[in-house]
């Protein structure tokens, strides 16, 4: 099933990050238990910008593949039909991660991630962001599906 457009209202429904760690603006696409399309508009007014680096404001990676982690949260979310449990998706493990090109203020940040392998508790994803058609990273990563603290 392939559903379109989540707004930002949608977005706050399926994660618990909120500002400055929510990095999802928008949902272009999501086929659940397949693959997923966001977007993360990149804004000059983003705090990290201020120390990375002055004068030549570059994105960091590990927030590239932070933005893509949320996106494939997403999608398991949705696929898992975990909205509302309460249930938070953990990093397990970053692996086969490349950087391409530097992501300045101003874009917008595709996101794509998937489905590696798909399992009640653990999940391997691939994820790639780019701007236009530039590919600035790529990266490979195992999530858990965990318990709501108590």
């Amino acid at each position: 099933m392939s559903e379109q457009a989540y707004d930002i209202t949608r977005v706050l429904a399926a994660l618990p990050h909120r500002y400055p760690m929510l990095l999802v603006d928008r949902v272009e696409t999501i086929a659940r238990g397949e693959e997923i399309h966001a977007v993360k508009a990149v804004s000059f007014n983003e705090s990290f910008f201020q120390g990375h680096f002055p004068g030549r404001p570059i994105m960091p990676g590990v927030l590239q593949i932070e933005a893509l982690a949320q996106a494939a949260g997403i999608l398991a979310v949705e696929t898992l039909e975990l909205a509302g449990s309460g249930k938070l998706v953990y990093f397990m493990a970053i692996s086969e991660a490349k950087f391409r090109a530097p992501v300045e203020p101003g874009c917008l940040l595709d996101l794509r991630a998937g489905f590696v392998q798909q399992r009640a508790k653990v999940c391997k994803f691939w994820g790639k962001a780019s701007v236009g058609e530039q590919v600035t990273c790529e990266v490979q990563f195992t999530a858990m599906i965990a318990d709501p603290p108590a």
